[in-house]
């Protein structure tokens, strides 16, 4: 392998749709780990409400989009566990244990765990004035082992103060379509961790995967909460005030 490796970018569906610019984020941020980045255009969902839903086939097809357009890099890095994690830990249950699923799987990473994990990245050059706390998503955390790695990273960046959720092991009552089938429980989850960021004074709330976060500041926004909401590679890349 290259001592610049070739990294495919899976974007993800709703930070394409909705906050394009964690994925600008996330480039610059592989770009400074010494990585040459490609994001392929066609790509779309990592399948995982089509698995979750037990829409087997769509899954399946889906998944193999996604081995056919990656499956050349040396590495595929996504700026979220959930995705990261359906990749990683369920293609080759999808794939029926295919091999190139397998292969794929073996060289997918979450952003996070990727910079510091295997660029051995410890810091990075960014300023945020912020006093915030961090919420770990369930996908990161149980799938994808990710917890120390964002906090390493966001200690660097000036003028930012860190806390951790009293509950931080806790869902946040988004998980996919569990907040679609269950919206009073969810609602009430979301605001039992929006109660916990309060609880510790800051400003900002930050995570690692969109998903959360939105669910998060929606609820946010429906409570009357004031609270600014940003991707972890937000901060990091120095546009959390974009």
């Amino acid at each position: 392998m290259s001592a610049r490796p070739r990294v495919g970018l899976f974007v993800t569906c709703l930070v394409d749709l909705v906050r394009p610019g964690i994925g600008r984020a996330a480039r610059k941020l592989l770009e400074q780990a010494g990585c040459d980045v490609e994001v392929p255009r066609a790509q779309t969902c990592c399948g995982q409400p089509a698995w979750n839903s037990g829409a087997d086939k769509h899954a399946q097809d889906i998944a193999r989009q996604v081995v056919d357009l990656f499956e050349s890099f040396d590495y595929v890095v996504a700026p979220s566990g959930s995705c990261a994690g359906m990749i990683r830990r369920h293609y080759p249950e999808v794939l029926k244990d295919d091999p190139r699923a397998r292969a794929l799987a073996a060289k997918t990473h979450e952003l996070m765990s990727f910079l510091v994990n295997v660029r051995g990245m410890t810091g990075v050059s960014a300023s945020c004035a912020a006093k915030a706390c961090y919420h770990d998503s369930c996908s990161s955390l149980r799938e994808m082992g990710v917890k120390k790695e964002p906090r390493t990273l966001l200690r660097s960046v000036e003028r930012l103060s860190v806390s951790d959720l009293t509950d931080s092991e806790v869902c946040c009552g988004f998980g996919g379509l569990f907040s679609v089938k269950y919206p009073e429980i969810s609602a009430r989850m979301a605001d039992d961790k929006i109660a916990d960021a309060v609880a510790t004074g800051a400003d900002m709330l930050i995570g690692g995967d969109l998903g959360c976060l939105l669910h998060l500041q929606r609820r946010m926004k429906r409570t009357g909460r004031t609270m600014r909401v940003r991707h972890a590679a937000e901060v990091l890349a120095g546009e959390a005030d974009e």
